[in-house]
C-alpha cells in the first residue's frame, strides 16, 4: 500500500502483509464461521454480508453504540498482534467486527462511525481491493488499495476521517476481522 518511494497511498494508511500465517488464517476462518454470524442490518435494510460484533457494537437501527459480548479468547492474540502492528496499546482495541462476504457481497461507501477512532483490519481468504474516495470540488479523488489475504491495514488521521472507503462485490468468499478503538471523549 505504498508507492515507489515507500510513501503510503494515503496519509494515515499503513499496511503489513502476512500478519498471520496460512495455518492461522484457516483457524481464523473456521472460528469466524463458528460464531453467530447474522446479516448486517442498517435502518431496516438487511445486507448480504454476515457479521458478528464483540466488545462494542453499533446498532444502526437505533443509531447508538452498545456494549457487546467480550472478545472471545481465540481473538485476543490476533488483537494483540493488530495493536502491535498499529503501534497502539492493546487495551485500546476494544471492539472487533467479524465479517464474511459471500459471493455477491461487498460494502458500500462509508466512514466508520464517529464513536470509533483507529480502525485496524485483517483480510482473510482472498484478495480484495479497498477503494477510497474523497470529494474535491464537484469530483471525487479516488485511490484503490489491494488487501492481500492475511494482510493488515490501519486507518488513522486523514485516511480514517477524510476519505470514505468501500469494497466491491466479490465472486469469492472473503472474511475480515476489524478492530477499533473508541474515540476519546472531550470534556
Amino acid at each position: 500500500m505504498a508507492d515507489l518511494f515507500d510513501a503510503p497511498a494515503l496519509p494515515g494508511l499503513a499496511s503489513q502483509d502476512d500478519l498471520v500465517s496460512e495455518a492461522e488464517e484457516r483457524m481464523l476462518i473456521a472460528a469466524i464461521d463458528a460464531t453467530a454470524l447474522a446479516p448486517f442490518r442498517f435502518q431496516g435494510w438487511t445486507g448480504k454480508r454476515l457479521t458478528s460484533s464483540y466488545g462494542w457494537r453499533y446498532d444502526f437501527d437505533a443509531g447508538r453504540l452498545e456494549r457487546g459480548e467480550p472478545l472471545p479468547d481465540w481473538l485476543l492474540p490476533i488483537r494483540d498482534r493488530a495493536a502491535a502492528f498499529a503501534r497502539l496499546p492493546v487495551d485500546d482495541l476494544v471492539q472487533a467486527l467479524l465479517i464474511r462476504y459471500d459471493p455477491g457481497a461487498g460494502i458500500g461507501w462509508h466512514r466508520d462511525r464517529p464513536a470509533f477512532e483507529h480502525v485496524v483490519g485483517l483480510s482473510l481468504g482472498t484478495q480484495a481491493t479497498m477503494r477510497f474516495r474523497r470529494r474535491v470540488g464537484t469530483r471525487f479523488e479516488r485511490v484503490a488499495v489491494p488487501l492481500p489475504p492475511r494482510g493488515a491495514y490501519h486507518l488513522s488521521g486523514a485516511a480514517r476521517h477524510g476519505w470514505e472507503h468501500s469494497i466491491a462485490e466479490m465472486d469469492r468468499t472473503r472474511w475480515s476481522i476489524t478492530f477499533r478503538s473508541l474515540r476519546a471523549r472531550s470534556s
